[in-house]
């Protein structure tokens, strides 16, 4: 619970000043078809990549050297999942109600779109890369992943574009709810908890003043 209280802090206050229905929102000045467009996955495919993200970062982050697409698609990955807040609200990756499901499906696309670029970006160990990319394949076999889709399976995305949550979903998608709500209610538990202790930091000063 405490690691979902700050980043839903972060999200509650970027959200409120977003428009509700703009959930697509554009992040360079340049139109949308300047960025790099990044092929979406099914359904299945998404948590098959979801289980390897964090080898998929490690590799992107031992390469050596600067390769401007390998960037860009590493600094979309790392925006898109903050604005989905890493997958960790309930049913992002697997429920495909979840009104953080489509945002959660744009990071995973982004890390495998990094990964297969990795196969060609200087500076990199290309056999890993090549067992990573035969692993993920393996378990996508395994799975019947690619024959999983969902609404958002054919849904294209930009590394000029953050998808952010469907906020207006969230009342009528119970998991989602209830997370807001536990996490809002903990945040309340803090503040009144921390508010006693402030009160009495403050009474020796006015004691002695």
């Amino acid at each position: 619970m405490i690691r979902l209280i700050a980043p839903l802090i972060a999200a509650l206050i970027m959200f409120g000043t977003a428009p509700g229905e703009a959930h697509r929102i554009s992040t360079r000045d340049g139109p949308p078809q300047n960025g790099i467009a990044i092929p979406s996955l099914t359904h299945g495919q998404m948590a098959v990549i979801a289980d390897n993200l964090p080898g998929i970062r490690a590799l992107a982050g031992s390469r050596i050297g600067f390769d401007m697409t390998t960037w860009r698609l590493e600094d979309y990955l790392n925006l898109q999942s903050f604005a989905c807040l890493w997958g960790v609200v309930p049913g992002s990756i697997t429920d495909e109600t979840s009104p953080f499901n489509e945002c959660a499906h744009a990071y995973l696309a982004a890390a495998r779109a990094l990964l297969l670029h990795l196969r060609e970006a200087p500076g990199v160990d290309h056999e890993t890369v090549e067992a990573l990319i035969g692993k993920i394949e393996a378990d996508m076999m395994a799975n019947g992943a690619s024959l999983t889709l969902c609404r958002f399976s054919d849904e294209p995305f930009n590394t000029n574009e953050v998808i952010w949550p469907r906020l207006r979903e969230i009342p009528a998608h119970p998991p989602t709810a209830a997370t807001a709500g536990a996490v809002l209610a903990a945040i309340a538990g803090m503040a009144w908890t921390a508010w006693p202790n402030r009160r009495a930091r403050r009474e020796p000063q006015r004691a002695g003043a």
